[in-house]
């Protein structure tokens, strides 16, 4: 079997990932870096529905790891992950490479969970990256010109085929809706279409929406966007099954069923498989599957091995699995390999939660910053936009020093314009 040797090994190229290797590219760190992904383009998540409508290029959502890492001493592979073996500090591929290691980052992620629901994952749509957005999109067009090619104003398969239901309304679930109400029209009138035909419903199982954020003037201006574009919002539809274009669910009591060509898939994920399966003691992992990693993110047992984002969680300080952490936490896994191949002790990572961004429509956000000051509109679309474009790693950029999410000089900067 072939093997190669890389003292620090990544595992994910996504937030925690990408940002330990480039972090420790700014820290000057001397050792072999490897990063393994089973996808050619990093994502950037919060920027997927701007993928979708076009909003900004694609090479900057959605760039080639090779392009990101090409100047930055940093080896990818593009390879699936078969299995994890602490002990002996390897890990193998479905290409039947052996990578050793020295030191592990674990940046899994997780994986669509489809909460024991009959037929979600067969009639489902996923939205968590590029690809997923591209089939979505694809997806759309295809029934938009189908419904424009029906005459009968009153046709069932029709109104059908322009019905989207999303179900889960957490921020995937609403930041896609409001997006999908301001693009489809744009995408089906010029077929000859009349927009008001189009339909978006949310289901979502509780009363509340937005359940992760705690700020509730950003939920009140969610509500009030939906309501604008004409977005349905369905509370307390507990969904019991999937089938082929159909939700059935249950609502006060009752079963009911909404026919709908386009089903998205957005309330739930499940840890990654590699990280279920790790061999470690039950009580390094929670009921879900996540590793309780130490306040340095180091696992229990392996100081060798750190672990961050969706795949694990810190007991001692919950987090939410948002980027802005992710992101925090690369750079404190980076500086924490640096300490210990210095020989120095590893200090408890530092995460700093500024505010919250989120996308209200094709142009158009809402910016809560530092749990005081909300700015709304385009002025807050502009914020959104200059924060996750002031990280992102373009190719040829250098990676800046200091943990830019939502910055104060991002914030007085656009804090004038007027609301």
């Amino acid at each position: 079997m072939a093997s190669s040797n890389h003292e620090i090994l990544i595992l994910g190229g996504g937030f925690v990932g990408l940002f330990t290797a480039l972090h420790l590219e700014r820290l000057n760190c001397a050792c072999p870096r490897t990063m393994i992904d089973r996808n050619w383009r990093f994502v950037f998540k919060p920027l997927l529905y701007e993928l979708l409508s076009s909003e900004t290029n694609t090479e900057i959502i959605w760039p080639r790891y090779d392009e990101l890492l090409s100047e930055r001493d940093v080896a990818f592979v593009l390879d699936e992950v078969s299995n994890i073996d602490l002990d002996n500090k390897q890990v193998t591929t479905q290409a039947g490479l052996t990578h050793s290691y020295q030191y592990l980052v674990l940046g899994l992620g997780a994986t669509t969970g489809y909460l024991n629901i009959p037929g979600t994952k067969e009639n489902t749509l996923p939205f968590r990256d590029g690809q997923d957005t591209i089939v979505l999109s694809e997806h759309l067009r295809k029934n938009l010109q189908i419904a424009a090619q029906r005459s009968d104003q009153k046709h069932e398969a029709r109104s059908q085929h322009l019905t989207v239901a999303i179900i889960g309304a957490g921020p995937a679930g609403v930041e896609l809706a409001v997006t999908l109400a301001d693009l489809l029209p744009e995408w089906y009138e010029p077929l000859g279409g009349n927009p008001t035909d189009i339909n978006i419903v949310i289901l979502q199982r509780g009363q509340e929406i937005l359940s992760g954020l705690g700020n509730e003037k950003l939920k009140k201006a969610a509500r009030k966007a939906m309501r604008k574009r004409g977005v349905n919002l369905l509370t307390g539809a507990s969904v019991t099954e999937i089938q082929p274009e159909q939700v059935i669910y249950e609502q006060d009591g009752e079963t009911r069923s909404l026919p709908a060509s386009t089903i998205v898939w957005t309330a739930g994920t499940a840890p990654n498989p590699l990280i279920q399966n790790l061999s470690i003691p039950d009580e390094h992992k929670n009921r879900q599957g996540k590793l309780r990693v130490l306040p340095t993110l180091q696992l229990p047992g392996h100081p060798e091995v750190f672990a961050a984002g969706d795949c694990a969680l810190n007991p001692s300080d919950d987090l939410p699995d948002t980027a802005q952490v992710a992101y925090q936490q690369g750079k404190a896994i980076a500086d924490n390999i640096i300490a210990l191949i210095e020989d120095k002790a590893p200090t408890p990572a530092e995460v700093s939660l500024r505010g919250t961004l989120l996308k209200l429509g094709k142009g158009e956000s809402a910016a809560e910053i530092f749990d005081k000051i909300e700015i709304k509109g385009h002025p807050g679309h502009l914020i959104r936009e200059a924060t996750y474009l002031s990280i992102l790693p373009l190719p040829g950029y250098k990676l800046k020093t200091g943990v830019q999410w939502l910055t104060e000089e991002i914030f007085e900067q656009f804090s004038a314009l007027p609301l």
